[in-house]
């Protein structure tokens, strides 16, 4: 199996585990507004933790994530922006790295 094929599971993985348990979360709360879910991912320090935990996995993937779509010139890299905030980094992240490793195919196929 090719690594961009594990990507692509990852991907996929991603958005099924982290949405199971926002469907969950939307159906047992009273008011499921995006302010309520950051509030609630709040309300103790394991919560805080990982929240701290993402915002440094985000920035680092942002960081990485530009300079390198347009080095390799991939399409609708910035889609992914918006994404990693509506869906999960646990999709976008996966994600990109599927389409990175399609672009450097490319690259080495043209080559």
């Amino acid at each position: 199996m090719k690594r961009k094929h594990i990507y692509l599971l990852l991907t996929i993985l991603g958005i099924c585990y982290t949405w199971y348990y926002n469907i969950q979360w939307f159906q047992t709360v009273e008011n499921p507004t995006f302010l309520n879910f950051m509030k609630d991912a709040q309300v103790n320090f394991a919560g805080k933790s990982f929240g701290a935990d993402l915002t440094v996995v985000v920035l680092t993937f942002f960081i990485f994530m530009i300079p390198e779509s347009l080095r390799l010139k991939i399409k609708y890299w910035w889609v992914l922006l918006p994404l990693t905030f509506i869906i999960a980094i646990a999709f976008t992240f996966p994600l990109f790295l599927y389409m990175r490793e399609n672009a450097i195919e490319k690259l080495k196929l043209s080559s």
